[in-house]
């Protein structure tokens, strides 16, 4: 597919998911901050990073801490702000791009770490990871699979990003957020919600080596094959595309309008993107919540994370709706238009 059919996202099945509710939220980020200036060594100019992107500042993880480590946080958090008994939790999904190890999923050693008695899986879709695990988690509740599900969208980017590449590795940060879900009433939940891919952009957002088409070896370990690549301008349009035409399709199909949204909770990729999408969407801006100047692109757990601050920030409460947007590698996206 080319770059300009690329800017048309395709159009992906609405539904509805109700009877279903977050009775938690936590979130954590390392304590190592990494301004614009601290990374004038590796040759990124710091007024660029801000124009270019709005972020100011990152945190990464020190050597000794892993995804799972950041995720067991967020998680624990989430647990102590929600009145739920560890022991009810039955579904553990996690979320990333970067797990500890290509085998075993990362959920299975947070899984015995928190002391779960659960099924634990990991959800591999990029930053639109959180939506799918989401999304998913909130099926098996729906459908009575699962009573009370733990959902962790975590990232560790700082170790899949090449510091050679001076316009993708200052955009990235690690973090890592969580949700409890359990049922709701029949007004709470996902009154709208699409998620979709395009693997035809899968190389615009990749990361080449460590997989069975390029297995990592003796010859291979290392290299810049080993981290992300991605192809700036065309993702950019696209993510410009897909958040203004999901949006309006699940408030469409939810019968609201832009006007009825208390917040906005997109993936923070690049404040030029989600201002792009509010000038098209024509939102007002104290709306669209955001920490990516703080943070940068924690991937899958930016959007727990912009929940997890916004809910304790007092920014929205039980019965707002608030509209969700994952997207990215894959080229894949989560839309949602929830009632809390």
């Amino acid at each position: 597919m080319s770059t300009a059919e690329l800017l048309t996202p395709l159009r992906s099945p609405l539904r509805r998911l109700t009877g279903v509710q977050i009775v938690g939220t936590g979130s954590y980020v390392p304590e190592n901050v990494v301004t614009n200036d601290a990374l004038a060594s590796l040759g990124c100019d710091a007024d660029w990073i801000i124009q270019r992107t709005g972020i100011r500042e990152r945190r990464h993880a020190p050597p000794e801490q892993s995804t799972s480590d950041m995720a067991f946080e967020a998680a624990e958090k989430c647990i102590a702000s929600a009145d739920i008994d560890r022991m009810h939790i039955d579904l553990l999904v996690v979320a990333t791009l970067s797990p500890d190890y290509l085998l075993p999923a990362t959920s299975s050693a947070l899984q015995d770490r928190l002391g779960l008695n659960c099924a634990a899986m990991d959800v591999s879709a990029a930053c639109a990871g959180f939506m799918y695990a989401l999304i998913t988690a909130m099926q098996y509740v729906s459908t009575g699979c699962s009573n009370v599900a733990l959902v962790i969208g975590a990232d560790t980017n700082s170790r899949v990003m090449n510091p050679d590449d001076k316009k993708t590795f200052p955009l990235f940060g690690d973090g890592a957020g969580a949700v409890l879900i359990t049922k709701g009433s029949a007004e709470q939940g996902l009154l709208s919600y699409t998620l979709g891919a395009d693997g035809s952009g899968e190389k615009l957002l990749i990361r080449p080596s460590g997989g069975s088409r390029i297995p990592l070896d003796g010859a291979t370990a290392g290299g810049a094959n080993w981290f992300v690549k991605m192809d700036g301008r065309p993702v950019f349009k696209w993510a410009v595309r897909l958040l203004d035409d999901s949006s309006r399709q699940v408030l469409d199909a939810a019968g609201f309008k832009t006007s009825d949204v208390n917040l906005w909770v997109f993936h923070q990729a690049n404040i030029r993107i989600l201002d792009a999408a509010a000038d098209a969407l024509a939102i007002d801006r104290s709306r669209v919540e955001t920490h990516i100047d703080r943070y940068g692109n924690t991937s899958a757990g930016s959007v727990p994370i912009v929940l997890d601050e916004a809910l304790r920030g007092g920014r929205f409460k039980r019965g707002d709706l608030l509209l969700l947007c994952g997207f990215g590698g894959g080229l894949s996206w989560g839309t949602a238009l929830m009632r809390w």
